[in-house]
């Protein structure tokens, strides 16, 4: 069955650095574009970095620009989020998703059950 497990989180000072990572298992990874999004209490998710199937392409809400990097590994069936230069509003939970092609006016859509980032001093 279709499963995407998040882990890597946890609790950082202001600056520092972390590395999540979402393994991912029952689909062909290779074709899924892959994003990674996050939220806190009160707020909507919002999406956070995206990267195409064939990892051609990525992108990243303006918020994390320079300072986070997605990629992903097909061998492994995982994909990364580099997280460098914290700042405590980074600080949410983070969720791994997986977006198959359009086929027949549909698509698969698959989540993580999210790990916990915690910027603080």
């Amino acid at each position: 069955q279709v499963q995407l497990v998040e882990s890597g989180g946890g609790l950082v000072q202001p600056g520092g650095s972390l590395r999540l990572s979402c393994a991912a298992s029952g689909f062909i990874f290779s074709s899924y574009a892959m994003n990674w999004y996050r939220q806190v209490p009160g707020k909507e998710r919002e999406l956070v970095a995206a990267i195409t199937s064939a990892g051609a392409s990525r992108n990243y809400a303006d918020a994390v620009k320079d300072r986070f990097t997605i990629s992903r590994d097909d061998a492994r069936n995982t994909a990364f989020l580099q997280m460098n230069s914290l700042k405590p509003e980074d600080t949410a939970v983070y969720y791994c998703n997986a977006n198959s092609p359009w086929e027949l006016g549909r698509r698969y859509i698959y989540w993580g059950q999210g790990t916990q980032v915690t910027v603080s001093s």
